[in-house]
């Protein structure tokens, strides 16, 4: 096939797809443009190009009807939209992007740059990052150039903030990798000494002449800082300590009064850089900022001066009384931030923090900048295939767990805890809020059977926090309950018969020993017949008056019309005694009392009715119908009905 043919091919494929495109993006149905390309029987690649083209061809368009932002940053997402369904190259909303921020005005690229802010976790996404990390990094520094750093100073600083929220702190183009400095940031000032104006400041007895020769030598300091490398020449040394000790003299003598926060002004600004002119000099060294401001700048450079910088030339190398000066002058700079109010203490401990971060910051640059990752103890992360070394990196517990649609939480037993059930709402269905009474008591009945003597404070019989769980878990659980009056006998004698009578009930136990059946009654006899402990009664009020009010409690069901509710759960009514909380045991003891389904049924809402305090057709008709239990709900329902038209 001709060349020519091809481009004619091409042109028409790039024509149609943009009629559908501009139609598609109009309704904002990314599953009709996903439609209208399948009927292309075009391999991925042949669709791709053409596609791209028209993309770039229809945001022509919209930046030729001068469309508003927010339609940019629609069609923007639109194609993410597109990348996410393979239809274009995963670089082309990052170049639509660039076309976008070359036509606009730098007002507008502002408001269309926080749409690149808010999305920077998709720029981030393996899909994007790759392919478009570059062509991010040129759409930035194309605006930076474009920008004023003095006059668009906030929309430079996002620019920048940006950069490091999508760059790894290990990317080696965000980094200054060889400790260059900042040699265009010149501080200008004053020269012409016929503009001399001298002032002089009075703090306590002391007074400081501010002149053109301190103006000098104060804003000379400016240019120690931007180099540092100045001070490893002996003549500039020399300059460079004369002037420090004159500036941090008079920083010394002239003391800040304290300025309350209701006395400051509310709107404080911040200044990348200060004015310089000599006639604010006074002011502006009676000013708290301008002074930490400085002060700050002493010690980044001091500690520059003294760090071992793996780009530094081998003849920057300070000598023992050059060090033994700057470890002076940096306690005499850390005195006079604890002396600038206000909350100078605390702000030097920042300071000093800070400085230290920036040790182990210069360590790592000298290290080769090695990828930063957060290294766990194998026991402390997830269960990992084989093959996995034994220090896991965090973000890879997190994309495994992920891709096996888990949880991990960072700690293992709430990562267990939290992968029992994949959906919550599934795992809140079933909840059993009774123990059983076997695990529940099985300390107790320990206790019973060991007959060793157990101190007050050990005996759980004699614990009324565990008595009280007992008596409300035996009146669910166990057909006992009822067999004995707890009101006339103390809890601890009561519970004592109830553990040899839920030990003789266990597997087994009746077998082992034929004569516990016979001698059963003599013990629960001999119990109650010993000398009874007044102080035993009192645990007893813990249910007294919970029983009472049981007691008390009105019923709202007619007994005389609880044959009909009955013979339409019978059929079910295991699935029933299970949601009601009733065990398995407690069901085959239900089956093995009443030969006939009807009156298990009967005899499992008997006790229902009397157990459980939350017992009442209301609760009923919830459960039945969350069963399915279709024709049982409506006899509680007609019921309700009978009971309201009662009343």
């Amino acid at each position: 096939m001709s060349s020519s043919r091809v481009q004619a091919n091409f042109d028409k494929l790039r024509t149609e797809f943009k009629q559908s495109l501009k139609t598609t993006f109009s309704k904002g149905n990314i599953e009709l443009l996903d439609t209208q390309i399948s009927f292309y029987k075009r391999t991925e690649a042949d669709i791709k190009t053409p596609l791209d083209e028209a993309f770039r061809d229809l945001l022509l368009d919209l930046l030729a009807e001068e469309v508003g932002v927010e339609c940019l940053k629609s069609f923007v997402q639109f194609s993410i939209q597109s990348c996410r369904k393979h239809l274009i190259t995963p670089t082309m909303p990052v170049v639509l992007l660039g076309d976008i921020f070359d036509t606009l005005t730098l007002d507008a690229c502002q408001n269309m740059f926080s749409f690149v802010e808010d999305n920077v976790q998709i720029w981030k996404e393996e899909l994007f990052f790759t392919g478009c990390k570059n062509h991010l990094l040129r759409l930035c520094n194309d605006l930076l150039r474009r920008l004023s750093r003095t006059i668009a100073t906030v929309f430079c600083g996002k620019i920048l903030l940006f950069l490091a929220k999508f760059f790894p702190f290990s990317e080696r183009s965000g980094l200054n990798i060889v400790s260059e400095f900042n040699l265009e940031n010149v501080t200008e000032y004053g020269s012409d000494t016929a503009d001399d104006v001298v002032t002089e400041i009075i703090s306590g007895d002391q007074k400081h002449v501010i002149d053109f020769s301190f103006y000098c030598k104060f804003w000379q300091l400016q240019d120690f800082f931007r180099n540092p490398n100045q001070c490893y020449d002996k003549v500039q040394w020399k300059m460079f300590c004369s002037h420090s000790v004159n500036i941090l003299n008079t920083f010394q003598g002239i003391k800040l009064d304290y300025i309350s926060a209701s006395e400051q002004s509310t709107n404080v600004g911040y200044f990348a850089k200060y004015l310089t002119s000599q006639k604010l000099l006074d002011l502006q060294l009676n000013d708290v900022s301008f002074r930490r401001s400085v002060l700050l700048q002493f010690l980044i450079v001091f500690q520059y001066l003294t760090s071992s910088v793996k780009f530094k030339s081998d003849n920057y190398e300070l000598k023992a009384d050059q060090k033994e000066w700057i470890q002076n002058s940096s306690e005499k700079v850390y005195n006079l931030l604890r002396e600038t109010p206000p909350d100078g203490e605390n702000f030097a401990v920042i300071i000093r923090n800070i400085l230290k971060r920036e040790e182990l910051w210069n360590t790592w640059k000298n290290d080769g900048c090695p990828e930063i990752k957060k290294f766990l103890p194998q026991n402390e992360s997830m269960e990992m295939p084989a093959g996995k070394k034994s220090g896991v990196f965090v973000g890879d517990l997190i994309r495994e767990a992920h891709r096996e649609k888990k949880n991990y939480l960072g700690n293992p037993d709430l990562t267990k805890l939290w992968n029992i059930c994949p959906s919550n709402l599934e795992a809140c269905k079933d909840r059993d809020f009774l123990p059983s009474m076997d695990d529940y008591f099985a300390d107790a009945i320990s206790q019973v059977e060991s007959g060793a003597a157990v101190k007050d404070e050990d005996n759980l019989l004699k614990d009324s926090n565990f008595g009280w769980r007992a008596l409300r878990l035996l009146a669910r659980r166990s057909p006992y309950f009822f067999s004995i009056n707890t009101q006339n006998h103390p809890l601890p004698k009561y519970l004592e018969v109830m553990m040899h009578k839920i030990a003789h009930e266990k597997p087994g136990r009746s077998e082992e020993n034929s004569q516990e059946a016979q001698t059963e009654q003599e013990t629960e006899d001999n119990i109650f017949t010993e000398e009874q402990n007044p102080e035993d009664f009192k645990q007893n009020e813990y249910f007294t008056e919970e029983t009472n009010q049981r007691k008390e409690r009105p019923k709202d069901i007619n007994m005389e019309r609880l044959q009909t509710l009955i013979e339409k759960i019978a059929p079910d009514w295991e699935k029933l005694g299970t949601k009601l909380g009733y065990q398995a045991d407690e069901i085959e003891w239900f089956k093995n009392e009443n030969p006939k389904r009807f009156e298990q049924a009967k005899h499992m809402m008997n006790l229902w009715f009397e157990d459980d305090e939350d017992a009442n057709l209301d609760n009923l008709l919830y459960i039945l119908e969350g069963l399915d239990m279709t024709e049982a709900a409506d006899a509680v329902r007609n019921e309700l009905l009978n009971t309201a038209s009662e009343n």
